[in-house]
């Protein structure tokens, strides 16, 4: 058995725990998680929102972050346009980029989702209609998703990760994180302890006058 955090990312929250950068410095995971041990498997990008796992376990966090193993990953991605079938058959089927062609993925239109607003908002602009796919991939390029839906025309706006195997984030708000007890042999895809009703914490910024005195 090994514990992995479910977090909901808020936007322009870096996915480690410390930023390199000693002036202005960007919100990091420390500042929502207070778990020693812990440490993210994989990535999301700093301007993207959603599910990011981590793990006090390093062979579990190696299993999930590996792109050998291939575990598929759902976003929801509002972009700009009227997306058309055309180009949502040109995503299913895979696009070229800089750094060589994209695997098939699974994607479909979809609704826009009910979520919670972001902060600060997507730009909207009243003569520039958006709308919002579903894509599944098994890869894990750099800003894949946005790279992907900006070569065949439609610039991705805001960007949720729903879904990494079989963890989801179900009804967690940003910020927010449960903890999940997993079998080790089938720890890549399929969360256990279904059973149970996990644990639930909602991680809250620190006060920050009183962390500087």
């Amino acid at each position: 058995m090994a514990d992995i955090i479910l977090f909901n990312k808020p936007f322009q929250v870096l996915s480690q725990f410390t930023d390199e950068r000693l002036e202005n410095p960007r919100s990091t995971l420390a500042e929502w998680i207070k778990k020693p041990g812990f440490y993210a498997a994989g990535r999301l990008d700093y301007d993207s929102e959603g599910l990011l796992l981590l793990t006090d376990h390093g062979p579990l966090q190696h299993r999930i972050a590996s792109p050998r193993n291939k575990i598929p990953k759902t976003y929801w991605a509002q972009v700009e346009g009227n997306v058309t079938a055309d180009a949502i058959d040109q995503l299913s089927r895979g696009v070229n980029l800089k750094d060589g062609p994209t695997r098939a993925a699974k994607v479909r239109k979809m609704n826009a989702p009910d979520l919670w607003p972001r902060t600060p908002p997507v730009r909207h602009r009243e003569t520039v209609p958006t709308s919002w796919i579903e894509l599944t991939i098994s890869e894990g390029r750099n800003r894949q998703v946005r790279r992907m839906t900006a070569a065949v025309g439609y610039p991705t706006l805001r960007l949720i990760r729903y879904r990494i195997g079989d963890w989801t984030l179900d009804t967690l708000q940003p910020g927010e994180f449960r903890i999940e007890h997993v079998h080790l042999p089938d720890a890549p895809t399929a969360p256990t302890g279904q059973a149970r009703r996990p644990r639930s914490s909602k991680a809250r910024r620190p006060n920050r006058r009183t962390a500087s005195k």
